[in-house]
């Protein structure tokens, strides 16, 4: 039988994703008490200031309330300055600069991961929010200081109407049927294209750990990068017509669903599916927020020996693999990683989110020089234990 999990309320792997995933949503009071307290409201102000940051600053005015203003990063202590009564902060990727928060996608290891997005914090005042908004993607939403109430209404779609005239996708309307206070520690989840409206009740940081898939466009531009770069598939196709010409100013349905045919017998018969994918899959949402590593070689990764260094996945950076043949394939932020067949077992745990002891690996020189590859690359980092 499968795990009851808490942060599920209880709920199995397979119950919440047979139940709830992408179709309704799920609320569990105090889901994820690791959460309290791990930050302060000044820790997100102070982090959307940074360089290299994605933050949006959302405010009301403050004699109509209707009308919304969005200030993009860079932002600075002065945007903090004489705000006005309802206004909030959105920070993304916050994961990429704590390791701590980073560690907290492990609660969620039922999900593959690379449909992990990133973690956005927003940090309110008193009645801030976002106004009514659906999205695309699934988000799981942690209460991590303070308290924030949460409406949930209607199901929409890329037909749905916004408000016009407005900096954010704002619903005219919204009929809520579910309405709960959410504290430091609780999660709600939401599935994709599900409307909803959170307020805060008092200072609060409610963080997102979002969920998405890509888009059939991504997924197409990249098969045609792929394509544009085979000299076969620049060559013409070969014959279609089979039939002699009824008018031969028409193209007729029948020559419409050979052409089909044959482009889907190309990505049938092509590893450019696979690559393009994995390709797209990997690569980091914000790659400047990996850090630039020191270089070093096997033998400086020597000098670590029994210091009790861990090693893990850089949290800015993507490590994935996929079977192929009896060996594994791995791609890191994008591109294909090359590594010895003996190392593949180690960074296959590694993608899988384990923490790893340098000390068990440092005698095999082929690892060694994968490792310090890989960190190089800021694919890895190394932890210290008692961090």
């Amino acid at each position: 039988m499968s795990e009851q999990l808490s942060i599920l309320g209880g709920l199995t792997a397979e119950q919440f994703l047979q139940e709830y995933w992408q179709k309704k949503p799920l609320l569990v009071r105090n889901a994820l008490p690791e959460l309290i307290g791990m930050f302060e409201p000044e820790d997100i102000q102070e982090l959307a200031q940074e360089d290299h940051i994605t933050a949006r600053l959302i405010s009301q005015n403050g004699k109509n309330h209707d009308q919304w203003k969005v200030k993009n990063a860079p932002l600075e202590a002065k945007d903090f300055k004489k705000l006005p009564e309802y206004w909030t902060l959105l920070v993304q990727a916050v994961d990429h600069y704590s390791f701590d928060l980073a560690e907290l996608w492990k609660k969620f290891s039922f999900i593959p991961q690379w449909r992990r997005d990133d973690v956005m914090v927003s940090y309110a005042n008193k009645g801030g929010s976002v106004g009514q908004h659906f999205d695309f993607y699934d988000v799981f939403l942690v209460q991590g200081y303070g308290h924030r109430r949460w409406q949930l209404g209607q199901w929409c779609d890329e037909n749905t109407a916004f408000i016009a005239n407005q900096p954010l996708k704002l619903l005219p309307d919204m009929q809520p049927d579910f309405d709960e206070i959410l504290a430091p520690g609780d999660l709600l989840y939401v599935p994709p294209r599900l409307s909803h409206y959170g307020v805060a009740q008092d200072e609060c940081l409610t963080f997102s750990f979002g969920f998405r898939m890509p888009n059939q466009a991504q997924i197409i531009d990249r098969l045609s990068d792929h394509f544009a770069d085979q000299n076969s598939a620049k060559n013409p196709m070969l014959d279609i017509c089979r039939q002699q010409a009824q008018s031969i100013g028409e193209i007729e349905q029948r020559e419409f669903d050979d052409l089909k045919q044959k482009l889907i017998t190309a990505i049938q018969s092509s590893t450019g599916f696979e690559e393009a994918v994995m390709t797209l899959i990997s690569e980091a949402k914000y790659p400047d927020n990996i850090p630039e590593p020191e270089p070093m070689d096997a033998e400086e990764l020597l000098d670590y020996a029994g210091q009790n260094i861990l090693l893990g996945i850089e949290p800015a950076s993507r490590l994935l693999y996929r079977q192929l043949g009896n060996e594994l394939q791995f791609w890191g932020n994008g591109e294909l990683f090359v590594i010895n067949p003996a190392s593949q077992h180690l960074f296959k745990q590694l993608a899988d989110g384990e923490h790893l002891a340098l000390d068990l690996f440092l005698q095999d020189k082929k690892i060694t020089e994968d490792l310090a590859e890989a960190l190089n690359q800021a694919l890895l980092l190394i932890i210290e234990e008692d961090d």
